[in-house]
């Protein structure tokens, strides 16, 4: 296990732990350098800074949905000022535009599965800061319609087709880096559940993000092999990128440990994460 996370979720999107659990389990994981990244909402951030102690670096971050150059894309903004305009704006319109996935959502479990979700299960999804699959799907699981989230998501989500409700990939990193932020691509081979692209498939992404202004790439992930996490490293090398490293820690809604940088567990020393340099960490 890492001594370093720059990739974790809490409740305010679609993790299961608190600010304060998350935070409590980053002590007690031993983890000195973390990072919460929630997805579209920098709702949990400054409780996580107040709550973490001086033995442990925090560091401020947001997770934007994206779509660039053609790219579905999730990019990591991390030292950013969660009071910046623009960037309070963008989240807001994401709350918008999820929200009308999420109604969307709801109709097609109506009309193709006849699964009608009651007043609770909706006032608890209308009350969520960042309302993604995972929600819904956790409804699914409860009702024991599904063994897990994932396959729940998988039989009774994703034949649904809905709108764009992405950030443009562009706009979002100029937001982060005019919040003081750095911009980096998440899981850039390929996220939880998803089928990872090949080398020959990334290199023309690679250079298509680059020119949408990306500034580093998230090269240790849980997900990755050695052999995954080598070859990002050596792309980031080459473009003089920064790399990164965050496990995808999502509490009981994800098998994954915070601290898991590999998909073999192997420990990660921090000097191999120049992007903790850039962030005066």
């Amino acid at each position: 296990m890492a001594k370093f996370d720059l990739h974790l979720h809490s409740n305010n999107s679609d993790g299961s732990d608190t600010v304060f659990e998350l935070v409590d389990n980053v002590k007690k994981s031993g983890i000195k350098i973390f990072a919460l990244t929630d997805h579209d909402t920098v709702e949990g951030v400054n409780e996580a800074d107040r709550l973490t102690t001086s033995e442990i670096k925090f560091i401020k971050g947001v997770e934007l949905t994206c779509i660039a150059k053609g790219i579905k894309c999730h990019i990591l903004g991390y030292n950013i000022n969660p009071q910046s305009k623009e960037l309070t704006e963008l989240i807001e319109l994401g709350k918008k535009l999820r929200r009308i996935k999420l109604e969307g959502r709801i109709k097609y479990l109506k009309e193709v599965w006849n699964i009608e979700l009651t007043k609770d299960e909706l006032d608890w999804l209308y009350s969520r800061k960042s309302v993604v699959k995972t929600h819904i799907a956790n409804i699914l699981v409860n009702r024991g319609l599904s063994d897990n989230n994932v396959d729940a998501m998988k039989k009774y989500l994703d034949g649904y087709h809905a709108p764009n409700t992405r950030f443009d990939g562009e706009k979002a990193i100029k937001i982060i880096k005019g919040a003081g932020g750095v911009a980096v691509w998440a899981h850039p081979l390929g996220g939880e559940g998803e089928e990872h692209i090949s080398e020959q498939e990334f290199i023309p992404k690679l250079e298509k993000m680059i020119k949408c202004g990306i500034q580093g790439l998230e090269c240790y992930y849980s997900r990755y092999s050695i052999q995954e996490i080598e070859f990002l490293k050596n792309c980031a090398q080459k473009h003089n990128l920064l790399i990164s490293g965050g496990s995808d820690y999502h509490g009981s809604n994800k098998t994954v440990p915070i601290g898991r940088l590999n998909i073999s567990d192997k420990n990660v020393d921090s000097g191999e994460i120049n992007i903790l340099k850039i962030l005066g960490k």
